[in-house]
């Protein structure tokens, strides 16, 4: 079994604090190594190096900070495959899935590329008389990121890239479930060229994270997972006079039209609603066929779509469609709410609950399932499964369909399957939801746009990486300069400072 560390001055160092926990196997179930678990002066130590390093970048120019990510995207493509590998083996997605994971994070970095121009301020030449103005993009200092399990390499990159190419110094605090891929970037930025410091990757659980909200030297904190505990985070580091950043949980909804194209609809959902184990803040949870007779065609097209699902280790390849979930606790919750919905009355049409595969019985593989005639008081409705569990909810109307949508507490993502162009304009002017997606089932913006929720799925006032990035990892300073004038009538100079 291997023992992890964490990256601390340009090193992978041991903890102090004694504590570890268990990264799995998930398609075993086996243990298959040990994270160190950061107090606060493991984290403190962190900091200290953050802060002593951070001055030195922060002078260095943007466009000299820009070529480390240049470079930083080259070791990327070099390492894919074993950056996919070692995602894979700790996470459980397939490769195709991890390579995907990584590929987005890289996506960010390129627009990072562009740092020189995004950390352009703005200039006025005669603001008054003989007075100029001018704006100027200035680094926050020390920053920290709090990031999830279900994507360790891209949801990091989203917060470090932009951090770091402002001039920033950054800690990780990535998931303890499936740490080794944020170390291996960590190695990879300082093979780029970054100076030591300016990035470390501090493991660990809640002590970590208050140790982290809690430090006077960070200035940032970033984070995306649950929606109560990025609740948590968001005001506890705001009473500490942080910069917060938080996304949490999600409960997103496909509105599914008459005139829609129904099997490219049911194809959607099944990469939406069952791709990754269902183990993304995007997914597709819940289906929402407007009318009786659309719902009883997306059902029946579902149905053999679903059957013919493989699920397995990512060793099987790209012959399988998703693997296990990531942790025990994780099947167990899910398979929890399953049958909190046939207790309350969903007709389950695929039931995944006996799903067993051989050579594997100890993994953590949950089969697919689908609900039918869900309502909106059902457990499987209201909270986030994060499970390959899609529910369908039928609705009467396209009003109907928008309500569910609406009044539903979170507000990550959307979609709208149709061919009637009203239709979709009148959903993404009136729908409040965050991101959007016209027969696109996981709306998630390009590197250059910006990502983020409504409502109880995000916290704070600016969204992850395009522009709001360079705007959350800096601080906006303004100047008005006024200089005497030297010059006097028939050309002599008069330097007496003006009135």
């Amino acid at each position: 079994m291997q023992d992890l560390t964490h990256y601390i001055d340009g090193a992978r160092v041991p903890g102090n604090s004694g504590r570890f926990g268990d990264v799995f196997n998930p398609a075993t179930g086996e243990v298959q190594a040990r994270v160190p678990l950061a107090d606060a002066a493991d984290l403190d130590r962190a900091v200290q190096v953050a802060q002593a390093a951070q001055p030195a970048w922060a002078a260095v120019n943007p466009q000299r900070r820009a070529r480390v990510m240049m470079k930083f995207v080259d070791l990327l493509h070099r390492d894919m495959d074993k950056l996919a590998e070692a995602l894979s083996r700790e996470h459980g997605k397939t490769l195709p899935d991890a390579a995907g994971d990584v590929q987005r994070g890289l996506e960010v970095v390129e627009y990072c590329i562009g740092a020189p121009q995004l950390l352009k301020g703005e200039f006025t030449d005669g603001a008054g008389p003989g007075i100029d103005m001018y704006s100027m993009r200035q680094a926050l200092g020390v920053c920290a990121g709090i990031t999830p399990f279900n994507f360790p390499a891209m949801i990091p990159m989203w917060m470090f890239a932009p951090a770091i190419v402002c001039g920033n110094a950054f800690i990780l605090k990535p998931s303890e479930r499936d740490p080794s891929v944020p170390l291996m970037l960590a190695e990879l930025m300082e093979e780029a060229g970054l100076p030591t410091g300016i990035l470390q990757v501090v493991n660990g659980d809640k002590e970590a994270v208050d140790a982290i909200l809690d430090h006077p030297v960070i200035q940032s904190v970033g984070f995306v997972g649950s929606t109560p505990i990025a609740e948590y985070i968001y005001g506890r580091g705001c009473s500490n006079g942080k910069r917060v950043q938080c996304f949490g949980g999600a409960k997103n909804h496909m509105i599914i039209m008459p005139d829609a194209d129904m099997d490219q609809a049911a194809d959607a959902l099944i990469g939406a609603g069952y791709g990754a184990a269902g183990e993304r803040c995007m997914a597709i949870s819940v289906a929402v066929p407007v009318g009786e007779e659309t719902a009883d065609r997306l059902v029946e097209k579902l149905v053999p779509r679903i059957d013919k699902l493989k699920v397995g280790p990512y060793t099987a390849g790209k012959d399988v469609d998703y693997g296990p979930v990531v942790t025990a606790a994780a099947k167990a919750n899910i398979l929890k709410l399953v049958e909190s919905g046939v207790e309350q009355g969903a007709e389950l049409v695929v039931d995944g609950r006996d799903f067993n595969l051989q050579g594997y019985e100890d993994g953590f593989f949950v089969g697919p399932h689908l609900f039918d005639r869900v309502t909106k008081d059902m457990d499987i409705y209201k909270q986030e499964i994060f499970g390959p569990v899609l529910s369908v909810v039928r609705a009467g109307d396209y009003e109907e369909a928008l309500g569910l949508a609406m009044d539903h507490e979170m507000g990550n993502g959307t979609a709208i399957f149709t061919r009637d162009g009203d239709a979709a304009r009148d959903f993404a002017a009136r729908v409040n939801v965050g991101m959007i997606g016209v027969n696109v089932p996981i709306p998630v913006p390009l590197a250059y746009h910006t990502f983020g929720g409504w409502k109880k799925s995000v916290f704070g006032d600016l969204n992850q990486h395009g522009p709001d990035a360079f705007k959350f990892y800096t601080r906006t300073k303004t100047v008005t300069s006024r200089w005497p004038s030297g010059i006097k009538e028939g050309g002599e100079f008069n330097f007496k400072p003006m009135d």
